[in-house]
């Protein structure tokens, strides 16, 4: 589930002001002067160091283009601003959003225009085939995806590992090694969020992945299959087993309820660690660099979410941001073009906090080797991956506090033992929502 983390940013160096310049035409977007005298308004998410390094991205589309944008963030009130926009009969040209449901929603409501064949052909040329479906209605194509986030990655405490001698694991037979030997050591080895309910669907959304598949994967999302398949139970078993395991986590299952995300991350990495071992999304390393004296890619690493089932492959959860046409002409259709161009991903690659799925932009743009190791597993994912199955769901089901997946999920965090009980929970709560 994607929560309020954007302030977090994937923070791994200091942001460095990089002048960067776009050719015209073909893979690069829209030919020079093309669309001098039109005005654009973007709406997006971003705001602070986010926004700031959006606006080059705009900037390089002025220059290339003619054209003049004007860029406004409604934060998290996407959903709220934009649709008072679109009520008043004065939406944006483009928006970005972040969720896949409010892209179907606009659609349905006719809110959305369909890209043209040159932003198509840029998306085929530029993306896996699993973007483009991403960014997809019922077989019309709408979006163009900016930015993506990487949320298959476990975090090291890098002295922990050394004391203990073991090393980065690739099985879920080598992490459960990899745990126990860290607790015999002395250290705890796995610092578990389950006051955030959040951080828990995410853990279920990568052992499933590898499990059931991205088929399954897909299926589970619509409800297509109940959450009482023998996929989910196999899925729960083995979540079951990690977080009930002896000396796993500090204190037990139950103390990791009161731990939220934030300390869940600073228990690994400040001074005095309580664990070794975090899982979530790319953004922890801006909570390490906030947070801590920790530094990202020396005494802090991550390495990609252990296979749960032999031959699973590059699997990857994550999440992102998807550019919307809300008005028909040429500025809009233009914008999109040039966002999936790699020139456009390459200018926020350049100054950092960015991960891009446009497998056409060179590796090298990124500033660092964290950042290019969490981008590669992205583009290496291909076609397996997939877009935060809370996300896609009915926020009653999937992202509510207190409440449905959320809840359930916690309550099974307490009694890890209580596969068969979830899982009908979990049903339970599905059905009421996805009516």
């Amino acid at each position: 589930m994607t929560r309020n983390i954007r302030g977090f940013g994937l923070v791994l160096s200091a942001v460095a002001l990089v002048a960067a310049g776009c050719g015209g035409g073909g893979t690069e977007g829209p030919e020079e002067g093309s669309l001098k005298g039109e005005k654009l308004t973007v709406l997006g998410v971003w705001s602070g160091a986010e926004q700031e390094n959006f606006k080059k991205v705009l900037d390089a589309f002025e220059d290339q283009t003619g054209a003049t944008v004007t860029y406004s963030s409604a934060g998290d009130q996407m959903s709220t601003v934009l649709g008072g926009q679109i009520e008043g009969g004065k939406p944006p040209d483009v928006a970005i959003v972040s969720q896949p449901g409010l892209m179907k929603n606009l659609a349905a409501d006719g809110a959305l225009k369909p890209v043209n064949k040159d932003v198509e052909a840029a998306i085929g040329e530029n993306y896996a085939p699993v973007w483009k479906d991403l960014g997809s209605v019922d077989g019309e194509v709408y979006g163009v995806w900016i930015k993506a986030a990487n949320k298959s990655l476990m975090w090291y405490n890098t002295q922990a590992f050394e004391d203990a001698g073991v090393e980065e694991p690739k099985t879920w037979d080598e992490f459960n090694t990899t745990l126990s030997t860290l607790a015999d050591a002395g250290t705890s080895p796995l610092s578990v969020a389950g006051s955030d309910g959040w951080t828990l669907t995410d853990w279920f959304e990568n052992v499933y992945l590898q499990v059931a598949g991205p088929e399954k994967y897909d299926q589970l999302t619509n409800h297509e299959i109940p959450w009482t398949d023998q996929s989910v139970k196999d899925t729960l078993k083995i979540l079951g087993d990690l977080w009930g395991g002896a000396n796993n986590i500090p204190g037990g299952p139950k103390a990791a309820l009161q731990v939220k995300f934030q300390d869940s991350v600073t228990n690994v990495f400040a001074d005095n660690p309580k664990a070794a071992i975090v899982y979530e999304g790319d953004f922890v390393g801006g909570v390490i660099g906030a947070e801590t004296n920790a530094k990202v890619g020396e005494t802090a690493k991550f390495f990609s979410f252990p296979e749960a089932k032999s031959g699973a492959g590059n699997s990857v959860v994550g999440g992102g941001d998807v550019a919307l046409a809300l008005k028909d002409g040429k500025g809009a259709q233009g914008l999109l073009e040039f966002l999936a161009a790699p020139a456009a991903a390459e200018i926020w690659a350049k100054e950092g906090g960015f991960v891009s799925p446009n497998k056409g932009l060179d590796l090298s743009a990124y500033k660092d080797d964290p950042t290019r190791q969490i981008a590669k597993a992205i583009i290496d994912s291909g076609d397996n991956f997939r877009f935060d199955m809370s996300d896609l769901a009915p926020a009653a089901f999937g992202g509510t506090v207190g409440k449905g997946e959320w809840k359930a999920l916690q309550d099974f965090l307490g009694n890890p033992t209580s596969v068969e009980e979830t899982a009908k929970k979990l049903e339970s709560e599905a059905a009421k929502a996805y009516k």
